[in-house]
């Protein structure tokens, strides 16, 4: 933190008037900008109550209208609006010179928006979907922020005006205001001097300068204190500290304001000899006390470049070390390392204890990671569970290796957390200058493809960046914008897996399976995609097609007068942790006369892991309106029988793992026996997936469970076929 050892110091005015001190808004007016009015609503709704001033904008038309109208502390901006980018709106925000602190919320996962938003002075960039805690921390921080920078401008203008006004007034003036002559010796020293530094006027006078400087400062003080320039050429805004008479321990720092005396105005000069030229006596001085604006601007430069809850630096002054390490590093001919360190299982240790052990424990890491540093090193919190170290002078890769191996070691450790220990551990993703890049930008990009590779491979430890790996990092961005382009243009569908009842063989249900028809691979399954978007922030977008799509064929199934059936739709934990979930699917079913009763969301037992009251809540909202939900792929996640009991579960589905491991009918398999006595013994629907041959149909019916789905029945169908089927049976 910024030093402290300043005192500061109170001016005393008398009765004469300064002008009106500005003030920080007491009620901080917000811009909520974005084309989605429920996310607007739901931002409105968070910060409601908080005593701010709200006005929304769906569109960046009218974003910059409302920008034009009315000054705003704070915008809360969207970078994905239906008219234009959220980059444009911030330049605009530039080219007005709009006083305004802004805050991204975006679901774009690209870096390029990142930099953009930061470059054009964004105070912080937050990827949806984001903590609620983490948003009104980022806005609380904008706002102590803007009243630093409002405080600071205060006294500025508080002493300009002093000094205009008081400039003749020497005798009762705040400031410090002396006289030398030409060797440095004060000539004339006001009252304030004494009051400040403890010093009489007699004591003073004829005294060198140097007794009050401190010694530090004595070279600069030799140049201000024999300025001989005059008017605006005039040394000014010069800093120096003073050293009091009785105050050896402590010192105050002084804004010089430096002015050289011309006396033949003042008939205090030598007569003009016969060049014209006057004699020089001497320098005039006014001092003031800036320590309290000193430390302001310590304050907000300190904030600026570090991150408040880790104290450690952040991203921007990372990348500014980083540069200046390469440029030193350019110039003796030597190697330096820069690894992103991402902790994996931080999410889970975050969602289950709360934001707030979550904001412990980085703490922890953070000084975890400084304990490993090596000499000359940097460490950095690079945002979210993420940090950035720099290693300089390395000689080859396996003293980076060795650095790394340093900071996993020393992750395996755990962490206390109330009493409670936590496990964590990490991916270190490592890029060398200068062999895999010569600039800051590409070698935190390159560590960043190291990191995400790890990611992919599902793996803890240490990676060095390949040249292979920016491929694989190509071909995810295309996959991602393939995907996106799918749902535009209407490349994906869905398709229905009949539920059969074993003894009668009639349909009496469906799961809906998304499928993609790929313009160059063909028919895609789920598993080919999905669990790359839900990697990747993707599965919004695909579960709210999904619903729609569902639904509507849902419709034409009723329209074409089938028999009701009821219709499984899997339900990703990303949707359910959007507190919308329940009014989208309620307005969906609404909006296609579906009934509820033959609607059925498929969720996975993980979820217990995540947000388990949350879940409970929505899952009971959804379970009063007449939907039923069944735990998908039972007894391959994390479940607690007791969170199990807890939820408004209505079936339980064998996973098609334990029913693959039956061979025979007459064979012994506990596994999905205890899934079936954990079904009879709740009172829940049973279902078996993946079912193939007509002795795994044989097993499960004399164990107890009727309903099945599999090819051994009917492999997953167009919509259409599935109308087919039902209008067959019913006839």
């Amino acid at each position: 933190m910024p030093s402290n050892s300043h005192n500061s110091m109170d001016f005393a005015l008398g009765c004469i008037s300064l002008p009106p001190q500005c003030s920080a808004t007491p009620n901080p007016s917000f811009l909520l900008i974005d084309d989605d009015i429920r996310t607007l609503e739901s931002l409105h709704s968070l910060l409601e109550g908080r005593g701010f001033n709200m006005t929304l904008a769906t569109s960046g038309a009218e974003a910059q209208t409302h920008l034009l109208e009315k000054p705003y502390d704070i915008v809360l901006l969207d970078l994905n609006l239906g008219d234009m980018h959220g980059l444009d709106i911030m330049d605009f925000i530039n080219e007005h010179q709009i006083d305004v602190t802004t805050i991204v919320l975006s679901g774009e996962t690209n870096i390029e928006s990142a930099i953009g938003a930061l470059q054009r002075g964004a105070y912080g960039y937050l990827r949806k979907p984001y903590p609620s805690e983490q948003l009104l921390n980022k806005i609380e921080n904008a706002l102590e922020k803007r009243a630093l920078e409002e405080r600071n401008r205060q006294i500025a203008v508080r002493l300009e005006y002093s000094e205009k006004i008081y400039r003749n007034l020497v005798d009762n003036s705040p400031d410090i205001i002396y006289t030398l002559n030409r060797d440095g010796c004060f000539t004339f020293v006001n009252e304030r001097a004494q009051q400040v530094l403890g010093y009489t006027q007699d004591e003073l006078l004829g005294k060198h300068y140097s007794i009050i400087v401190h010694e530090d400062d004595q070279p600069r003080a030799q140049y201000v204190f024999n300025e001989r320039r005059t008017s605006n050429r005039a040394s000014r805004n010069v800093e120096l500290r003073l050293r009091g008479k009785h105050l050896d321990d402590e010192e105050l720092t002084f804004d010089q304001s430096m002015m050289t005396i011309s006396f033949n105005s003042m008939g205090m000069y030598t007569s003009e000899d016969e060049r014209g030229r006057h004699e020089y006596h001497g320098t005039y001085v006014v001092a003031r006390d800036v320590t309290e604006r000193k430390r302001a601007e310590e304050l907000i430069t300190y904030q600026a470049y570090h991150d408040i809850l880790t104290d450690l630096p952040n991203r921007i002054l990372f990348n500014e070390q980083l540069h200046l390490s390469i440029i030193q590093a350019r110039r003796t001919q030597i190697k330096l390392a820069v690894m992103l360190i991402n902790l994996h299982r931080f999410k889970i240790v975050n969602d289950t204890l709360g934001h707030s052990k979550g904001d412990e424990l980085l703490r922890q890491v953070a000084k975890r990671l400084k304990s490993c540093l090596c000499e000359g090193g940097l460490l950095a919190r690079h945002g979210g569970d993420e940090f950035a170290i720099i290693v300089p002078c390395i000689k080859n890769r396996q003293e980076a290796a060795t650095q790394a191996g340093e900071i996993l070691k020393c992750m395996k450790k755990p962490f206390l957390l109330d009493g409670q220990e936590a496990f964590i551990s990490a991916r270190i993703g490592i890029a060398v200058y200068p062999s895999d890049g010569d600039d800051a930008t590409e070698l935190v990009r390159l560590a960043d493809i190291a990191v995400t590779q790890m990611k992919l491979e599902g793996k803890d430890g240490y990676l060095f960046y390949d040249l292979s790996m920016q491929n694989a990092s190509q071909e995810k961005a295309e996959k991602e914008k393939s995907l996106r382009l799918a749902v535009e243009n209407n490349e994906l569908e869905m398709y229905y897996q009949p539920q059969v009842e074993f003894t009668t063989r009639k349909i009496i249900g469906a799961e809906a399976l998304m499928r993609w028809n790929h313009p160059v691979r063909g028919l895609l399954s789920a598993g080919l995609f999905l669990p790359f978007a839900e990697e990747n922030g993707l599965m919004p977008l695909l579960s709210e097609w999904m619903l729609e799509a569902v639904c509507k064929d849902m419709s034409t199934m009723i329209k074409a007068g089938c028999p009701p059936i009821r219709v499984a739709i899997n339900i990703s934990p990303n949707a359910l942790d959007h507190s919308d979930l329940f009014e989208h699917i309620q307005e969906s079913l609404e909006n296609y006369a579906i009934p509820p009763k033959q609607f059925e969301v498929e969720i996975t037992e993980n979820i217990c892991i995540r947000n388990p009251q949350y879940a409970i809540e929505q899952l009971n909202k959804l379970s009063q309106l007449g939907i039923s939900v069944a735990i998908d792929d039972f007894g391959t996640g994390y479940s607690s029988l007791a969170y199990l009991h807890r939820f408004p579960i209505n079936t339980i589905k064998i996973d098609q793992m334990f029913v693959r491991e039956i061979q025979s009918v007459d064979g012994h398999f506990p596994v999905a026996l205890a899934i079936v006595s954990i079904a009879r013994g709740l009172g829940l629907n049973l279902i078996a997936e993946g079912v193939e041959t007509d002795a795994q149909a044989c097993y499960l019916k004399k164990s107890g469970c009727e309903s099945m789905q599999g090819y051994h029945f009917h492999k997953p169908m167009p919509s259409q076929s599935l109308i087919d089927l039902l209008k067959k049976q019913a006839a």
